[in-house]
C-alpha cells in the first residue's frame, strides 16, 4: 500500500466522499476536513502530499488556506489541487495552485491528475 497521504477539505459531505474515494483509487489514504479553520488545524501538525481544497468553506477560506500552505516551509512540497464552482477564480489562482479544477469533478480526471502529481501508480498499472 502507499503511503501517500492527502487531506480534502470540502464542507459539502458528499463531494467529499466522492474526492476522497477518487483519491483512494489512486493510491492515497485520505482524510477529510469540513472547515477551514480544521484544515488550518490539521496542517500544523501534518504534511500531506496532497490537499484538494474547495475555496468556499466555513471559517477560513479556500484562498487563505491556499495562500497558508504557500507560505509554509513544511508544505513545501505539498501538492494543491483546488475544486470550485467559481470559474472566475481559477484564473487568479492557477499560479499558487498546482492544478485547478471546476465542479462538478470526473472521479477519472482527478483520481488521474492526483496520481501524476504525486507519482502515484494506479492500481493495476
Amino acid at each position: 500500500m502507499s503511503n501517500l497521504f492527502a487531506l480534502v477539505v470540502e464542507d459539502n459531505e458528499e463531494q467529499a466522499d466522492i474526492l476522497a474515494k477518487a483519491l483512494q483509487a489512486a493510491g492515497f489514504e485520505t482524510e477529510i476536513v469540513e472547515t477551514g479553520d480544521a484544515a488550518i488545524a490539521r496542517l500544523a501538525v501534518m504534511v500531506p502530499d496532497l490537499v484538494v481544497l474547495d475555496l468556499n468553506l466555513p471559517g477560513v477560506s479556500g484562498t487563505s488556506i491556499l495562500l497558508h500552505i504557500r507560505s509554509d516551509a513544511r508544505l513545501t512540497e505539498t501538492r494543491v489541487v483546488i475544486v470550485t464552482v467559481e470559474p472566475h477564480l481559477t484564473a487568479l489562482l492557477r499560479d499558487e495552485a498546482d492544478v485547478v479544477l471546476t465542479k462538478p469533478i470526473d472521479f477519472i480526471q482527478l483520481r488521474d491528475t492526483a496520481a501524476r502529481l504525486c507519482s502515484a501508480t494506479l492500481p493495476g498499472e
